[in-house]
């Protein structure tokens, strides 16, 4: 039999925190971009009424105690089996029609990740500080881990079995993006990026990104990952950083015998054989 016309389980992952405004229209769309798959909302201590209106549009619900939408992800991860595992935010802003494009590339090309970069026309669908925050962090990754995704903290993309099996899951809460984008690119897997519409939330519905606490949580999961990965870069950076190698660098440049050394264009005479002043 080709592995075409096995049967593929497709699961759509959903962390919920008081989302009941948007919710239903999230799994409404998803259930018609793919019929076969499994809606999955997993709430998070929400304080409205997201658990009921989430199963009465026709999802299976879940709960996660611990706060933050990492540790919501990481037990969606342990619970539930698929084949083919979509994630995105229970906020309607993300396209579902586009999801039905990205499992057929992971599947076809034989991908662990495709992440949906976010594309849209409408000023006022990012606030200013996240799309700052976005090419910032971006950047950061690009320049230590490598550049072949440009939207690294998308909340949409689709995973496969094996990468999510074998994903050692530790952020709590938004910096779980990067963690999943970092973790794919150190180990050179198979990755895409595809253009997905994104638009702007909802009248009523709010964003639960803290721009400056969560960004600085963010950078502090980069720092850590650039430790556990590449942990000569990592003390090589800190040093420089510090204040030793500073006052070090700057009492060896300013000191009489570089000074004498660089007008002379040479070496400092102390490590010459024979020199002394």
């Amino acid at each position: 039999m080709s592995e075409r016309t096995i049967d593929t389980r497709i699961a759509v992952l959903i962390p919920c925190y008081n989302e009941e405004l948007t919710i239903p229209d999230v799994v409404r769309d998803f259930r018609q971009a793919l019929p076969e798959a499994v809606i999955y909302v997993y709430d998070n201590n929400s304080r409205d009424r997201t658990c009921d209106v989430a199963q009465t549009a026709g999802a299976v619900v879940g709960f996660e105690n611990m706060q933050g939408k990492g540790n919501v992800i990481r037990r969606m991860f342990a619970d539930i089996e698929a084949d083919i595992y979509v994630i995105v935010d229970g906020d309607d802003t993300y396209d579902a029609a586009a999801a039905t494009r990205l499992v057929s590339m992971l599947r076809d090309n034989q991908l662990d990740m495709v992440i949906a970069r976010r594309v849209s026309g409408v000023r006022n669908a990012y606030r200013a500080g996240h799309r700052f925050g976005n090419k910032l962090l971006s950047g950061i990754i690009h320049v230590i881990f490598g550049d072949r995704c440009r939207d690294v903290l998308s909340g949409y993309r689709v995973l496969s079995r094996r990468f999510v099996k074998s994903f050692p899951a530790l952020a709590q809460g938004f910096d779980i993006e990067a963690e999943l984008t970092i973790h794919a690119l150190e180990l050179n897997m198979p990755i895409m990026e595809v253009d997905a519409a994104y638009k702007a939330r909802p009248k009523g519905s709010v964003s639960k990104l803290r721009t400056y606490r969560d960004g600085a949580h963010i950078c502090w999961t980069i720092f850590r990952l650039l430790k556990e990965e590449r942990p000569l870069l990592f003390f090589s950076t800190v040093f420089l950083l510090s204040p030793y190698s500073r006052r070090e660098s700057v009492s060896r440049f300013s000191s009489p015998i570089w000074r004498r050394a660089s007008c002379r264009g040479s070496r400092p005479p102390s490590w010459r054989r024979g020199s002394c002043f």
